[in-house]
């Protein structure tokens, strides 16, 4: 049951990492449509943070494994 419990709060990293590429694209956008010209900067940017956010979500789930299989 601990174990359960432990791996389903390690995947919340998921949910969290989720949340905060969704709000870095959608302000990506926003800050494409005010500067058209400055669209490649923003897009680095934007690929650049997603990438740090969905490494966080990769640790959430590789803490998750472990506490299933090296927690009994």
């Amino acid at each position: 049951m601990g174990v359960a419990l432990g791996a389903g709060i390690a995947v919340l990293a998921g949910l969290g990492a989720g949340i905060g590429i969704g709000i870095a694209t959608g302000k990506a956008v926003e800050g494409i449509a005010r500067q058209p010209e400055a669209a490649g900067d923003i897009r680095t940017t934007l690929i650049l943070g997603c990438a740090l956010a969905e490494a966080t979500a990769v640790y959430g789930l590789v803490a998750s494994i472990l506490i299933i299989f090296m927690v009994k």
